[in-house]
């Protein structure tokens, strides 16, 4: 029996490399076109942006895209940046650049308690949709650790980690308890009990 078939609207070389793992087996993933340009994600929400993106690859290829969005919530920056994780020192700057602006953020800090959050979203061409949302609690580190991952992975150390930052564990670890792993697991199963679409 064939796979379902999502393409993936994410443009994020490591996004796509942890969602093809999260999803293999299950869903037959198609790439994200190279030529659909960059979708503006100016969404208030983690839901808001990955709809973007994901109605712009249904728009362009008329198939069911898989979308995602993720944030990281900082107790003691009053929940920054949330929306704004992926471009938190400015437009156009590195991981490391956002890794090293919350150090300096958080420097003297104590209390250091986040959470990431993903929107794992499916949305066909007949308009029909659906979304989970996945939860990562833990802190964010005083230095970086590890050099595994991407992101904000070398200083953020889940609660279910022993410790352990992302960085320092391996993927299959990392995806057992992150928060994209969470969110894609649910999204998933919501599809195996509710039936996959087929429009």
């Amino acid at each position: 029996m064939a796979l379902p078939r999502l393409v993936c609207a994410s443009a994020n070389p490591d996004k796509v490399a942890e969602i093809q793992r999260l999803l293999r087996g299950i869903v037959d993933m198609a790439p994200r076109p190279p030529e659909i340009p960059e979708v503006v994600e100016d969404a208030d929400t983690l839901l808001g942006n990955a709809r973007l993106k994901a109605a712009a690859i249904v728009a362009a290829t008329g198939e069911a895209a898989v979308a995602d969005d993720t944030g990281l919530e900082v107790d003691a920056l009053g929940g920054a940046p949330g929306v704004y994780t992926a471009r938190y020192a400015g437009e156009g700057c590195s991981y490391a650049d956002n890794r090293a602006k919350m150090l300096r953020e958080l420097d003297g800090v104590e209390q250091r308690a986040a959470a990431f959050k993903t929107v794992a979203l499916v949305l066909w061409p007949d308009g029909t949709e659906l979304a989970v949302e996945g939860v990562c609690p833990g802190v964010i580190t005083t230095e970086e650790r590890g050099t595994a991952g991407f992101g904000y992975d070398a200083i953020f150390a889940p609660d279910e980690g022993d410790g352990a930052t992302f960085s320092e564990m391996d993927a299959d670890s990392k995806n057992a308890i992150s928060h994209r792993g969470r969110a894609f697991a649910g999204l998933v199963d919501q599809l195996n009990r509710t039936g996959w679409p087929t429009a």
